[in-house]
């Protein structure tokens, strides 16, 4: 396989996957937060955990540019202390990639949450389980189907992920190219063959992850009648 094609579909898993683990980890927490606590302003708080999803990628990307740019409040924090900067790194990516998918993650870990029968946990409780071993041994073994289901939506979103990447990473060959990127400069440059390679790839991978995720969910769902 050409290095050209290779390239930038090693760095799209990569980015992915770290994107998808970051999403995951943020996703369960908030999802957990606000199936089981109930404060003033929770649904505004759902709202604002699910606007990347729905802002358009540039506004996303720009917001994503005033936080971690070298003057954002955060970039220049990054940069003063650790002497990292995200901005035209795979790093900056990911967090793009991540910020994007994590409604997915989190939508899914918070409907999932919710479907969990309480009466469980409080009888967990009741045996002696404190808090992390009832969302050890008793939540997320009955919410991981949907968890699962909506963390692989997440995945093939990170892999799709355009906007908000090009604008924090760049599109920088080898370093900052992802698949979606190079897939648009293929096509700008002409370069049908490639192009095609990439689109098929691409689209081969989101269907199974589609398919994979759709069979989760009606198994999370007949596991939650069932019970």
């Amino acid at each position: 396989m050409d290095s050209s094609v290779l390239t930038p579909l090693l760095l799209t898993l990569k980015v992915a996957g770290w994107a998808t683990l970051l999403a995951l980890i943020a996703g369960i927490a908030a999802g957990l937060l606000l199936a089981r606590r109930r404060f003033p302003g929770r649904e505004v708080v759902d709202a604002i955990l699910t606007l990347p999803m729905v802002l358009p990628p540039t506004v996303l990307g720009y917001y994503l540019l005033v936080l971690f740019g070298r003057h954002g409040w955060l970039g220049q924090w990054l940069d003063e202390t650790f002497g990292v900067s995200l901005i035209f790194t795979w790093q900056g990516a990911v967090v793009a990639a991540a910020i994007v998918a994590f409604p997915l993650v989190f939508k899914a870990a918070r409907a999932a949450f919710e479907a969990v029968d309480a009466n469980y946990e409080k009888a967990a409780r009741s045996l002696g389980y404190n808090e992390f071993k009832v969302l050890w041994r008793v939540s997320l073994p009955l919410a991981w189907h949907g968890i699962l289901a909506g963390t692989m939506l997440a995945f093939a979103r990170s892999m799709g992920e355009f906007g908000a990447t090009l604008m924090v990473a760049g599109n920088l060959p080898g370093r900052t190219q992802t698949l979606s990127i190079a897939i648009y400069e293929a096509v700008a440059a002409a370069q049908d063959q490639a192009a095609a390679f990439l689109v098929i790839v691409s689209s081969l991978v989101c269907l199974v992850i589609l398919v994979a995720s759709s069979t989760l969910f009606r198994s999370a769902h007949l596991r939650l009648v069932r019970y």
